[in-house]
């Protein structure tokens, strides 16, 4: 009884001839299964031993021959396997040591190339020796896979994951050995990559890992701006050039505020009042294409965190920039004259000048202070605790005085109030032990005080009259609109609804974004009767524009993500496991005492505003997550407005 070695489909099977017709073969195999091969595939006929004992032993046998001892004894020619089986065996092979070699050439395509059923060929020695060394670089590789994949899951950091840590989160080149091992951790461990990391020790605090991240994918160089040239180059002259206004400006924002990039100023006239709003001029220094402007560019924004920045501007600049007060600034004013009343305004104009600034007037200290009683018609006092006069109070009854008119007027075209009541909140670090993290305390501020609707109306009113004298020159600016609930970045003046005016343009903060900076760059070529950086349909313009909306998205989520790390943070240092929370729509909530937003399935039905109680079971620093469940339902109604998502007012 015949039986056969042949190949199918790349392996090698043997079994029982049972018939055979011209081409075609039917074979029984040792599991009594019958399958048809064609004649070309048959690589050996033989009478013994059986097809179940033969493959097996031929197989174990193909293991104890050496390839490279084969390969020296092959001919340089093309060769069939039984050939060279009779001359490594030594005479006629038989059956099992043909198959034997058979079986170690296939498995060798390094040593012998294939060059047809049964046939080979030994690879050139050159040929040989190069891939022989690929092979050990693969093994070497693999064994560094294999011993850094070990280390962390025992727990250790091999220095190459550790220094490739950020990376390895936002973009891994997938191909690289740390990767590999990383990816051979993860599987092994069920860990993310967040969490593996930081229990490795590549970052000392989920803090640091959220930073590392962030400056991997917008700022991979680092924070710091190295420039060729001094920034201030000429800056002085400029500025000295300028007209000195008859002003004494003040601006009010945050104790922590450190761009201070507008001021106000009020002056009594002959028929009414002249206002002032003062816009720091960084567009004096920056020329467009210079290598400050590119760094700008590249930046698009200031970034905000609690306690830190990543600036848009050197350092240098915005100290030459900031309307610090004790000094006078370059400044691009905004003058409107207003009628006796303090309501209508009846004349406007700006230029750029210098602008003595007499006071940086802090919000976060003096909400309490400049109170609608004290700014109003009541006549309260203006004094302060010691019975002293309130600098600026005069001033600033004026402006709130116009506010509330300019307030009401877009309420007006809006068709209904905005919402006076929304939650805000101030994030202050002070400082820890050296290795501990910093006390944040989170503290409320509410966006009604008249001091905040002042500067918030005032630069609703810059941008909206800036934009108005772009378009009326047909000079191309970067503008924000709303029309039918659709915010959208356009070049030329459309209505912002949800503000309730015709056009509205970033034009009040130059120093951190630079949407605002081109478009006071717009703004001075227009006053000086001179062509603008940027005509009508430039792309370059767009191009601006669209990456400005990218990269702005990115340092918002981020600035949120960081915000929410923040109250994690402080729910820890508080021991907080109860927490009064109020309903934000459906079964999204937020705590009262801290912008921390989270879902709660299965919460009851309750009214937006509504306030509960709620257990905070766990929370998670790394993926930011709040586990809590709802206890009870307060009687107390809304304290806040949650439900319009349209800006109360703008940020000068």
């Amino acid at each position: 009884m015949k039986h056969l070695l042949f190949e199918d489909n790349g392996d090698f099977k043997a079994g029982t001839l049972m018939s055979e017709a011209g081409s075609s073969l039917q074979v029984e195999l040792a599991s009594g299964k019958r399958a048809k091969v064609k004649a070309s595939h048959v690589l050996l006929r033989f009478d013994a031993p059986a097809p179940e004992a033969m493959l097996p032993a031929a197989r174990a046998l193909a293991e104890e021959i050496d390839v490279d001892f084969l390969w020296e004894c092959a001919p340089q020619e093309e060769f069939a396997f039984t050939a060279l089986a009779d001359e490594y065996f030594g005479g006629q092979a038989t059956p099992t040591q043909a198959a034997a070699l058979l079986i170690r050439l296939q498995g060798a395509p390094v040593h012998f190339h294939r060059k047809g059923r049964g046939h080979y060929r030994p690879a050139p020695a050159d040929t040989l020796k190069a891939a022989l060394a690929a092979l050990e670089r693969k093994r070497l590789q693999e064994a560094q896979v294999e011993a850094h994949a070990r280390e962390m899951i025992e727990g250790r950091l091999p220095r190459e994951v550790g220094e490739q840590a950020a990376w390895l989160l936002v973009r891994p080149d997938k191909m690289s050995l740390t990767w590999k091992a990383f990816d051979r951790a993860l599987a092994a461990t069920g860990k993310s990559p967040e969490r593996l990391l930081l229990e490795l020790g590549a970052f000392a605090s989920p803090r640091d890992l959220h930073m590392a991240r962030f400056a991997a994918e917008h700022f991979p160089h680092g924070f710091g701006i190295t420039l060729r040239r001094d920034p201030l180059e000429g800056f002085a002259e400029a500025v000295a050039a300028l007209p000195l206004a008859e002003v004494e400006a003040f601006s009010v924002d945050d104790s922590t505020t450190t761009e201070i990039d507008d001021a106000l100023s009020v002056r009594r006239t002959a028929r009414g009042w002249r206002i002032g709003i003062h816009i720091a001029a960084p567009a004096l220094a920056i020329a467009p294409g210079s290598e400050l402007d590119l760094v700008a560019r590249e930046r698009m924004s200031t970034v905000y965190m609690p306690g830190g920045k990543i600036t848009m501007l050197p350092e240098p600049l915005i100290a030459a920039c900031s309307l610090d007060e004790g000094r006078e600034m370059p400044a691009l004013s905004l003058y409107l004259d207003v009628d006796e009343d303090g309501e209508t305004i009846v004349g406007r104009h700006s230029q750029p000048e210098r602008v003595r600034v007499a006071a940086n007037l802090r919000h976060d200290l003096l909400d309490g202070v400049y109170t609608e009683a004290v700014l109003g018609p009541d006549n309260a006092p203006a004094v302060d605790a010691d019975g002293q006069p309130l600098r600026f109070a005069a001033e600033l009854a004026v402006l709130w005085k116009l506010a509330l008119a300019l307030g009401a007027e877009r309420e007006r075209v809006r068709g209904k109030p905005e919402p006076r009541f929304r939650a805000d909140f101030s994030f202050y670090l002070d400082p820890a032990e050296e290795g501990e993290e910093p006390r944040v305390r989170i503290v409320p501020r509410g966006r009604n005080s008249p001091l905040d609707r002042i500067v918030s109306e005032m630069a609703i009113l810059a941008n909206c009259e800036w934009g108005g004298l772009l378009g009326e020159h047909d000079t191309p600016g970067i503008y924000r609109s709303q029309q039918q609930g659709r915010v959208r970045v356009t070049s030329h003046p459309l209505p912002h609804q949800g503000l309730g005016v015709p056009q509205y343009m970033w034009a009040s903060s130059p120093l951190r974004r630079y949407v605002d900076l081109v478009n006071q760059r717009q703004l001075v070529a227009v006053l000086a009767g001179e062509r603008a950086p940027f005509g009508q349909n430039d792309a370059d313009l767009f191009s601006v524009m669209n990456a400005f909306d990218a990269k702005y998205a990115a340092y918002a989520d981020f600035q949120q993500r960081m915000e929410r790390y923040w109250c994690l943070r402080w729910v820890a240092q508080q021991g907080l496991t109860r927490a009064d929370a109020v309903v934000v729509r459906e079964d999204l909530v937020r705590l009262v005492n801290a912008p921390l937003y989270f879902r709660l399935p299965g919460m009851p039905m309750l009214p937006p505003g509504r306030r509960f109680v709620a257990d905070l079971l766990a929370t998670d620093e790394i993926d930011l997550s709040v586990q809590a469940r709802f206890v009870e339902a307060e009687a107390a109604g809304s304290l806040f407005d949650e439900t319009d998502e349209e800006p109360v007012a703008g940020s000068l």
